[in-house]
């Protein structure tokens, strides 16, 4: 996913109540048996964490598995200055958030388990020059530059596998969105991943784009689950319904099944998520502008519940479904009229009460919500 800072805003709006749930579910794909939701304790209910400035507590992990979650995602950078550039700078101590230093990953870690949630540590990479650069578009000008990255990208990773060896992370995705060489460079990336499995003992997966790189990678067979960064548009319009986002579904998921018998893999999304703003399932890669707190943008905090219940009620039944994290979970509470009101967070807005529920394997109930602005 791109990465833009996230927008600062607080809008005063009238409360309303909107139901989520507008009858019984729909019934499930014909690719496998119907589960109550959320029945498979092998999935993964997860959230993306967010790196702390400062130490967090176990009081936070308790609060996180209160909702039914088991897996967090963690996320260490490595710092690359150009999309040609073949280095790769590790900050893993030293002019980084505590959460995001080896120390801060680890003690995160020890906090989860202690809640009985589980770690997956996903590195990713930071373009620093270019405002909004994207690591799918790193490309290298040269077959020795080529081999110099790989020999940088190799040693980044290497550093997180041994610390997610050393604490016991029970996952690691040996990256995210780097489509420039995944599906050009397959070799490469076999011989990392040959690398990394003799530091580290713990499943592995990668984190691949849902545009255009999921469904071409060809060394699926050397990971232990398919993993989708899975920001598909589900509408054209703003405030879709329920059953316009379901059926924005239609197509990928037609996609993701053909991976799926293809690869054998689960399949877990490593990342999924919605703005509360009426456009957030239209393209919902896209991050809060900072222009958006001046222009007056709305909240719609029921199109982001919907965008919810519509992934749960698409996936969650289906037998090959292994999981999702959540984008994104902060260390602090209170977001949904704070500063993260348009942002991505479930927390403290009716998607969080979607999220949990069908964690928790029950049905979703009717949530009170804020309807949009006008």
């Amino acid at each position: 996913m791109r990465a833009r800072p996230p927008v600062v805003a607080c809008i005063a709006l009238a409360a309303g109540v909107v139901w989520l749930a507008a009858g019984p579910p729909l019934a499930p794909s014909t690719s496998g048996p119907s589960t109550r939701p959320g029945a498979a304790p092998e999935r993964q209910r997860g959230v993306c964490w967010v790196a702390g400035t400062r130490p967090i507590t176990a009081q936070q992990m308790r609060l996180l598995a209160a909702q039914h979650v088991d897996w967090i995602s963690q996320t260490p950078f490595g710092w690359q200055r150009g999309l040609d550039s073949p280095e790769i700078a590790i900050a893993s101590q030293d002019r980084v958030w505590w959460g995001e230093s080896d120390s801060g990953l680890a003690a995160t870690a020890r906090l989860a388990r202690e809640a009985g949630i589980r770690t997956l540590l996903k590195p990713h990479l930071w373009v620093t020059a270019g405002h909004g650069a994207w690591t799918g578009e790193i490309a290298m000008t040269s077959e020795e530059a080529w081999r110099a990255w790989f020999a940088s990208y190799g040693e980044f990773l290497l550093h997180y596998a041994r610390l997610a060896e050393s604490e016991g992370i029970e996952a690691l995705c040996v990256g995210t969105e780097l489509q420039g060489s995944t599906l050009s460079r397959e070799a490469d990336w076999r011989r990392l991943i040959a690398q990394v499995r003799t530091a580290y003992h713990g499943k592995l997966t990668y984190a691949a784009n849902w545009n255009r790189e999921f469904d071409q990678i060809r060394f699926w067979d050397a990971l232990d689950f398919v993993g989708i960064q899975a920001y598909f548009p589900l509408a054209e319009r703003d405030a879709p319904t329920l059953a316009e986002l379901q059926g924005g579904w239609a197509p990928h998921l037609a996609t993701i099944e053909r991976v799926q018998r293809a690869t054998g893999k689960p399949i877990v999304f490593t990342e999924i998520g919605y703005r509360s703003v009426p456009e957030g399932a239209i393209r919902p890669w896209e991050w809060p502008d900072r222009r958006d707190a001046s222009v007056g943008a709305r909240s719609d905090l029921a199109t982001q519940a919907r965008a919810y219940e519509a992934f749960f009620r698409t996936f969650w039944e289906l037998p090959w479904f292994a999981g999702a994290y959540f984008w994104k979970w902060y260390p602090e509470t209170a977001h949904s009229e704070g500063p993260h009101t348009l942002d991505f967070t479930p927390q403290d807005k009716p998607a969080q009460e979607v999220m949990s529920s069908w964690f928790g394997g029950t049905p979703p109930t009717p949530v009170k919500t804020q309807p949009p602005r006008p």
